[in-house]
């Protein structure tokens, strides 16, 4: 008891409006659950940049990815879809790297005529077709500057961390779905072992211990880097410039300047083909900038059902 009473009579941190003693303690159980932390301070914008013309698809990215967020297996069967058995992002994988590999138009030539048993005469080589070229890229949540899954989610669980990284807390989400619903680039699923959303957290963890996350790590090629945004545009910059003077005027940079419909990417690419050939949306859409528009249509509906209703009751008189 004289523990207790010690304990009570403790005094409080500077600033602390809640009254010492007993009564305070009380009023503390209380009030904690509504009360705010001071928030971490803010630090330098970090992302990813990708090249994808480095991407040998060796999936060191997907390894270490699963490796340092003790993620589930995605399961060893054979998809039939190049090398790709991961399938696509989800609440299990966090990084993915797609193999799209592009053919030249070749058709060999039908056979014609009875087919001889004779083996004296070797049969004509078949021309097979040729590989031109395979595009790899590890795709990863985008982080975008304005995600349309954080202005969906009803539970304030997608937040913006230190880092100005799109970050979702699982003791928060609820499992409604509505950030899958909201992103353009199919990144977040839910999970079968819990039914929250998952997606990458672009290693906060690691990140705030000042090291590099581990997908980027783990790249041998560095086409996964990772940095301060300011650095990686002008980097990715030089390189689509040296691509150009190297015999490559398709390379382009996707996400990483706002457009009309959506906003910058905090994780961007360096691709060489168009944006559907690896998956992306040509034109990605942020569904709240035609919210506006929904909530007037739907405003204008409500009141034209209730003048409907008005006119009925008042004919029926």
């Amino acid at each position: 008891m004289e523990a207790e009473f010690a304990l009570a009579q403790k005094p409080q941190p500077a600033g602390d409006p809640v009254p010492s003693g007993v009564f305070g303690r009380v009023v503390r159980h209380l009030t904690y659950p509504f009360r705010r932390g001071t928030p971490p301070a803010a630090q330098p914008v970090m992302g990813f940049y990708t090249d994808t013309t480095l991407c040998i698809g060796c999936k060191a990215c997907e390894v270490a990815c699963k490796q340092w967020n003790q993620l589930p297996a995605d399961g060893f069967h054979f998809s039939g879809n190049s090398y790709d058995n991961t399938g696509s992002l989800s609440a299990e994988s966090w990084r993915h790297v797609k193999f799209v590999e592009q053919f030249a138009d070749v058709i060999p030539p039908a056979p014609t005529g009875r087919l001889s048993l004779d083996l004296v005469a070797a049969p004509e080589p078949v021309q097979l077709p040729q590989l031109d070229r395979w595009l790899m890229m590890s795709d990863v949540c985008k982080h975008c500057a304005a995600a349309p899954c954080q202005q969906a989610c009803p539970t304030g669980a997608i937040v913006y961390n230190e880092f100005g990284n799109v970050y979702i807390q699982p003791d928060i989400c609820n499992g409604c779905a509505y950030c899958i619903a909201a992103c353009p680039f199919g990144v977040i699923t839910r999970s079968h072992f819990d039914g929250l959303a998952h997606k990458c957290t672009l290693c906060y963890d690691r990140q705030k211990d000042g090291l590099v996350p581990a997908c980027a790590k783990a790249c041998p090629t560095a086409s996964i880097q990772f940095g301060p945004l300011d650095e990686l545009r002008e980097r990715a910059k030089h390189r689509v410039e040296n691509l150009h003077a190297l015999g490559t005027p398709g390379a382009y940079l996707y996400g990483d300047a706002a457009t009309e419909t959506y906003s910058e990417l905090n994780s961007f690419y360096l691709l060489i083909d168009k944006p559907e050939v690896y998956g992306l949306p040509v034109t990605p859409v942020d569904p709240w900038r035609r919210m506006l528009g929904d909530y007037a249509r739907a405003a204008a509906t409500g009141l034209a059902g209730l003048g409907l209703l008005l006119a009925f009751l008042l004919a029926g008189r």
